[in-house]
């Protein structure tokens, strides 16, 4: 085998360099190449989502003016609707005024309904009719129509007040003052009440001057008694002003019931009495023949 000379392995050396550098080139080519690819890549990347972010962004502006005008639109009608609540709030409020001064004017008008039907009802309603009765302390004397002292006290002290307060109630300015009697014959002789009854009626004289000659002179005689004594008590005190006072006698016609009686002469102390009955002061209607 022949030996190598120094030459040949040093020029074989030399080749041996050039090669690697070839071959490092490449692969450095190679990288580059790739580095490039890849920038290439990103780049292709970078401008499709960069164009896709456009495409999006766009979009995305077109729906927000969408909005804002929609907004816009809601804005708008919540304003007219806000206007239309106010309108609606102040009607509404004007309205519960209007029904606050209703309600109190049905309220006033039914407490004014209520007044009228009362006093309609007061003064439709029969009054009371106060019965003394002609009995123990507060009983005539046979035949007599002079007042006992216990009765005319009765008198002074309580039927005045009463007659007020019925008065008062009722607006009645008339009070009826009836005598009645029981069935017994009056055997105490002629009547002289045609005579003397207006002396007696206007003070002049005193009720021990008349003669009844019936019941019926002996009923009005009393009745009358009880008028005197009550004008007495009017002039003196201003009391009962305004009432007017009427006698009247219904002798032994009527019960205590009202019906006709029956033609008994016995004794009867439940038949004999006094009654006070009121009534309003009409208009009086004369009747004529033509």
């Amino acid at each position: 085998m022949r030996k190598r000379s120094l030459r040949d392995y040093d020029s074989t050396e030399t080749l041996n360099v050039w090669q690697s550098f070839t071959d490092l080139m490449a692969n450095a080519f190679l990288i580059i190449s790739l580095f490039l690819l890849l920038a290439l890549f990103k780049s292709l990347f970078l401008k499709y989502t960069a164009d896709e972010t456009a495409v999006s962004l766009s979009e995305t502006e077109r729906r927000v003016r969408l909005l804002q005008r929609e907004i816009a639109a809601l804005e708008n009608e919540l304003g007219e609707s806000t206007d239309e609540i106010r309108q609606l709030q102040r009607g509404s409020a004007r309205l519960k005024t209007l029904l606050n001064k209703s309600n109190s004017r049905i309220e006033n008008r039914e407490a004014e309904i209520e007044s009228l039907e009362s006093k309609i009802s007061r003064l439709t309603s029969a009054p009371p009719v106060v019965v003394i009765q002609d009995s123990g302390e507060y009983q005539f004397n046979s035949g007599s129509a002079e007042l006992p002292s216990e009765l005319q006290d009765y008198i002074i002290s309580d039927l005045v007040d009463r007659i007020e307060q019925i008065s008062k109630q009722r607006n009645l300015y008339v009070v009826e003052i009836i005598g009645h009697t029981d069935g017994q014959v009056n055997a105490v002789g002629s009547s002289n009440l045609d005579r003397e009854l207006e002396a007696v009626a206007n003070g002049q004289k005193q009720v021990s001057s008349l003669n009844p000659g019936s019941n019926a002179d002996l009923g009005l005689m009393r009745a009358l008694e009880v008028v005197k004594q009550l004008k007495a008590v009017q002039r003196e005190t201003g009391r009962l002003e305004g009432v007017e006072f009427r006698a009247y006698s219904a002798a032994q016609l009527l019960f205590p019931s009202g019906d006709f009686a029956d033609s008994s002469r016995e004794p009867n102390p439940s038949r004999r009495r006094i009654e006070i009955r009121f009534s309003p002061l009409g208009r009086a209607e004369t009747v004529r023949q033509q």
